[in-house]
């Protein structure tokens, strides 16, 4: 290849399949809460919170984050385990669309199949899905009745971003006092942030570390149970 010429960067799509975990109630349709995972974790762990946490009567659909990568096993010479994540480094904003689309079609698909009330969809995220949920959340301000952020952080063009929008949608931070990745100081100023698009917004602290505490699910359900109400 001579010196002048020119290589030329190209894409193509590509299909992924996606996976995610449902529980519908009866009766139905009922209110849905849709749980994300942090990073490192998988569906099954976010089933597994969004159990503990939903009030009785509750449809719960999990979904997976598209990025696989290997973990170490959890005993020496064990067979390596796997974690999913929902961010790369490259390119950062395909993956923010593929979260929103994926978003976009379970919630449409649970409301079609009559298992989610269109008027009662709450998201929940901990960790690296807290900041992609907000995107979403403010990005599609009539979709959402509530959205729950768990030792996460906000998007990082949040006073940039043109896309956020004001939304009735109520908002719930909970923070961890001994949070290595987002501790006080990080998070100090997050309520003040969320209520510049948000009227209703709670921001509590609990005395726990990068973690969803016992005394955080309690008030997530009692948050749930009142903002589903009516």
């Amino acid at each position: 290849m001579s010196e002048q010429q020119t290589v030329k960067e190209r894409t193509l799509p590509a299909q992924i399949t996606l996976y995610y975990d449902v529980v519908s109630p009866e009766p139905r349709p009922a209110p849905l809460l849709v749980a994300l995972h942090g990073y490192g974790a998988s569906k099954w762990h976010a089933t597994r919170e969004a159990k503990l946490i939903a009030p009785e009567g509750f449809a719960l659909a999990s979904l997976q984050g598209p990025h696989q990568h290997l973990r170490e096993p959890k005993i020496p010479g064990g067979p390596l385990r796997f974690g999913f994540g929902w961010l790369t480094n490259f390119r950062p904003e395909e993956s923010i669309a593929v979260h929103h689309q994926a978003l976009l079609n379970v919630i449409e698909t649970l409301i079609a199949e009559g298992v989610a009330d269109a008027q009662r969809i709450f998201l929940l995220g901990f960790s690296q899905s807290c900041a992609l949920n907000y995107r979403f959340a403010f990005t599609y301000p009539d979709m959402l009745r509530g959205v729950i952020g768990i030792c996460g952080g906000l998007p990082g063009d949040w006073e940039s971003s043109g896309l956020y929008q004001e939304t009735d949608a109520a908002v719930f931070h909970l923070a961890g006092t001994n949070d290595e990745f987002y501790p006080p100081s990080r998070v100090a100023d997050y309520e003040r942030q969320l209520r510049e698009r948000a009227g209703d917004v709670e921001f509590r602290s609990y005395d726990a570390g990068h973690e969803i505490a016992p005394a955080m699910r309690a008030d997530i359900r009692e948050w749930l149970r009142q903002k589903s109400s009516g």
